[in-house]
């Protein structure tokens, strides 16, 4: 029954967020960084002098600030009720803007740059894996699986600097780095548009890239193994023309376990962003949560890390609610 499938994976759901959740509560209390002393040092390191009392009092203040008030166990409930108000506090390292804010300007460069290179890349990977399975006793099936070979071990950071050296610095055909020209307000404008995509373009292609050759790889395998099943052996018996069997049945077949494959990618979202974000000064959750680990700040730390559990889990769960309309073996009950 319906409720029989849904309810499991809804408690499943829940379940891996509030894990996900208090780990990420106690990880930045176990390190050896006190970000309420990195916040005064910084501010007597500026010549500002403070007198003991003051010190004292602003020590008080900003543990408030942060939720580090309090025993570790009323710090955890505190944190809940923050969470639940949306409230992370203020930042450590862009104080006193609010952590919600500095993600909320943050995210959409992520969500829209990396969310359109996974798709993108999965999409082309699986067509372009599948016509090689299908057809690898042709010549050029071989020589695009071979550029699959050699660009799929390269590091991605590697991979990243190539091009961004090539590109940019050599040939200087798109910017070294950033989101948007200096000075450019955000618009609908068409020239707005062009600009964000000649600036996301590097960041795009060289995770695109990647991402083909391994979903590339992957579907070869899938549909070297269905060429075998009895089915495909029948319909090419049959005389049904090879473009059919190959998009209607073979891939559509392999198509399957890459569904769950996307999920898998969809989850290494922020992971990928950080790298992608620093090589490129792109602005987004990366170099947000970077800067949050050089200085400490506990608040924005959490605050992204909660994020990135809830809304990673959220699309996975969306996908497994989903599996059972792409595969017909997989029923709601």
């Amino acid at each position: 029954m319906l409720k029989k499938y849904l309810i499991p994976r809804f408690l499943q759901y829940l379940l891996v967020i509030f894990v996900g959740v208090t780990i990420v509560f106690f990880v930045p209390r176990f390190t050896p960084v006190d970000p309420v002393q990195q916040m005064i040092s910084t501010i007597m390191k500026m010549g500002t002098y403070l007198d003991p009392k003051a010190v004292e009092q602003m020590t008080e203040s900003l543990k408030e600030l942060y939720g580090l008030k309090g025993s570790l166990f009323e710090q955890y409930v505190n944190f809940w009720v923050r969470l639940f108000k949306g409230d992370f506090g203020p930042s450590l390292f862009r104080f006193p803007i609010p952590v919600i804010k500095l993600i909320g300007d943050s995210l959409p460069w992520t969500v829209g740059l990396l969310t359109v290179s996974t798709f993108l890349s999965w999409i082309i990977g699986n067509i372009l894996g599948g016509i090689v399975g299908f057809y690898y006793d042709k010549k050029w099936a071989r020589i695009l699986e071979g550029i699959a070979m050699f660009i799929r071990p390269i590091p991605y950071y590697v991979f990243a600097l190539i091009i961004l050296v090539v590109f940019a610095y050599i040939l200087k055909w798109f910017p070294l780095g950033g989101g948007m020209p200096i000075g450019v307000r955000p618009s609908f404008s068409l020239h707005f548009i062009l600009e964000l995509f000649r600036y996301a373009f590097l960041p795009l292609i060289s995770m695109m890239i990647l991402g083909i050759a391994v979903t590339l790889q992957t579907m070869r395998l899938i549909v070297s193994n269905i060429v075998k099943e009895d089915f495909v052996t029948y319909a090419k018996a049959g005389g049904i023309k090879k473009r059919i069997i190959a998009f209607k049945y073979v891939i559509r077949n392999a198509m399957l376990p890459q569904v769950t494959n996307l999920a898998l990618s969809m989850g290494q979202i922020f992971s990928g962003a950080l790298i992608t974000e620093i090589v490129f000064s792109y602005p987004g959750m990366g170099t947000l949560l970077y800067n949050a680990i050089a200085t400490g700040d506990f608040n924005l730390i959490m605050g992204i890390a909660t994020i990135s559990i809830i809304g990673i889990s959220s699309f996975i769960l969306i996908i497994d609610l989903l599996y059972p309309l792409f595969d017909p073996r997989v029923r709601y009950r």
